[in-house]
């Protein structure tokens, strides 16, 4: 049964607020007061109503009565309830309450439903009230789910509401189906103010919100995104009855993937020092490469190696260990410079050019994979439901890039500096200005450290910044290929390795009696004389000079 009581007592209450259908209105609810909220001017033709109201991130009770009773009152930062009206009634009351202990500065909204409007969360059997119109959202580093009570159809004032469950003909609610929405807040903006102007539009029209999936009543009421820290989402859930073309929606719920509490981490401090300090130093690194990478092959052979090692090894020691974000961090920088080092070494003693660029090459073509799956085709239910089909599509990306390196691999070698020098640049940015062209990258790495990333979505919101930095990455990768392109016309494809430059060296000196260097005694011999005329002055005996024939 569907049927609601409403239990008053006498409690003193703080003050009255007076709602009107359709209209939103602030309100601040102090600590230990208690706010009747009462909604009036209301039509014959509602057959229901849902009272919501949002806070930035302070938890608030909606209840039916004084005082918060299980089953009849809702606690949310985004929470609400529904009131089904009774024959003849035009006003409603209900209360508010702060949930922590603190003042709560919100926005709510009354919305009126007729009887042929299904009615949200009217089959619940998961959540607290007997109707559920909420959206419940939890999020953590990798992925936002929200899920939902399904929907039952509606029925006039004073009726009994339909069954549920007793059939699943075209006449109950198995007919319904849900749309999932999305409204991203502006970037970097934390503000309440932004916050409430967007749970207004949303409330006010879903023409303004991207609508991401729609889901039949056969199908979970679970969906999954990827979580975006420090962006502010709203995710809306509109129920539509297919039959009579009428739509009611559940009470919008917004996150920012992170939390204004915690005074370590939360969405206030993101920026952590060492996560500067570690971009602003690859940016720097990144934007020498852009513009002087093959000029300088040994330098940038070990800024490949450190990325290299260093991507690799977070991964790995994220998974298996549970350190802190700090030392994870400072052991990958340690090991990318071993990496690097050895990369370097690899090519100082062994002059393979080939081997280094096919390294070389593996970062391009990790950078194309994920650009590529960056963009709405990583959103295809293949990629999203299968992560075979997801790793075999981006390892085979990957491993085809280098294969045009061995064709040209001065010209693989310059691009490779041209587009990930500018890259670096860009996440170097994003450490102190949030651009959604971290997560080409960002996005990878999570896939990599959850199983269950598969099933999120990926879309992240493009605005004015990232369309700023999508500009300085073309315009520096651009002008980092032709300048390097320019300058390296007239030079060898790759600098000899210095090992074996020095190899020809010492066997020529020991062949060619004509070289001046073939008569200099020994080092230890040169050693030893210049400690002996330390004590004896010696004078210096034969040739400085080529042999005359």
């Amino acid at each position: 049964s569907c049927t609601l009581w409403l239990y008053t007592s006498a409690v003193e209450l703080s003050y009255r607020v007076v709602f009107l259908p359709g209209a939103f209105q602030n309100v601040s609810v102090s600590e230990n007061e208690t706010v009747q909220a009462v909604a009036t001017g209301i039509p014959a033709e509602v057959a229901f109503a849902t009272v919501q109201f949002h806070t930035q991130w302070h938890n608030v009770t909606l209840s039916y009565s004084t005082t918060p009773v299980f089953g009849l009152s809702s606690t949310a930062a985004d929470t609400g309830i529904l009131f089904p009206l009774l024959p003849g009634q035009t006003s409603f009351t209900l209360f508010l309450f702060s949930s922590d202990g603190s003042t709560v500065t919100g926005t709510g909204v009354i919305l009126p439903f007729s009887s042929t409007d299904p009615l949200p969360g009217g089959c619940n059997i998961e959540f607290n009230l007997n109707v559920d119109p909420n959206v419940y959202l939890r999020y953590n580093l990798f992925e936002t789910t929200i899920r939902f009570a399904p929907a039952n159809l509606g029925y006039e004032r004073g009726s009994a509401p339909p069954s549920c469950d007793t059939s699943t003909g075209a006449n109950t609610r198995w007919r319904l189906q849900y749309d999932v929405y999305q409204y991203f807040l502006p970037e970097n903006d934390l503000s309440e103010r932004s916050l409430f102007r967007a749970v207004q539009a949303v409330g006010d029209s879903s023409r303004c919100l991207l609508q991401i999936m729609t889901l039949s009543s056969t199908e979970m009421s679970t969906v999954m995104f990827s979580s975006i820290p420090g962006q502010g989402v709203i995710y809306s859930v509109i129920v539509r009855d297919p039959v009579l073309n009428t739509s009611a929606s559940y009470v919008p719920v917004h996150t920012y993937a992170c939390s204004f509490a915690s005074k370590l981490d939360g969405c206030q401090t993101l920026g952590k020092i060492t996560t500067k300090i570690f971009f602003t130093i690859t940016g720097l690194a990144g934007l020498f490469v852009c513009f002087f990478g093959h000029r300088f092959f040994k330098s940038e052979l070990l800024c490949m190696g450190f990325s290299f090692s260093a991507f690799f090894f977070f991964v790995l020691i994220t998974r298996t260990t549970s350190l802190d974000y700090d030392i994870r961090l400072a052991v990958s920088a340690v090991i990318g410079v071993v990496g690097g080092v050895l990369l370097v070494m690899s090519w100082w003693r062994f002059g393979s050019v080939m081997a280094c660029v096919v390294v070389v090459g593996l970062m391009l073509g990790f950078m194309v994979a994920a650009t590529v799956l960056f963009t709405p085709l990583g959103d295809f239910e293949v990629f999203r439901r299968s992560d075979a089909v997801f790793w075999v599509t981006f390892c085979s990306i990957m491993i085809i890039v280098p294969l045009f390196f061995m064709r040209w691999p001065r010209e693989g070698n310059i691009v490779t500096c041209g587009v990930i020098g500018a890259y670096a640049v860009i996440l170097a940015v994003n450490a102190y200005i949030y651009t959604s062209l971290s997560y080409i990258t960002l996005n990878i790495l999570k896939r990599f450290l959850n199983n269950n990333f598969s099933a999120a979505f990926t879309d992240v919101p493009f605005q004015t910044i990232d369309y700023i930095m999508i500009t300085v990455w073309v315009v520096l990768g651009v002008a980092g290929i032709v300048l390097q392109l320019y300058r390296e016309r007239t030079r060898p494809f790759f600098p000899p390795s210095p090992y074996l430059m020095w190899l020809q060296e010492r066997e020529r000196r020991k062949t060619n009696v004509l070289d001046p260097s073939h008569h200099f005694p020994s080092l230890p011999n040169r050693l030893l004389a210049r400690a002996r005329q330390l004590t004896k002055r010696m004078e210096p005996a034969g040739e400085h000079t080529p042999l005359l024939l």
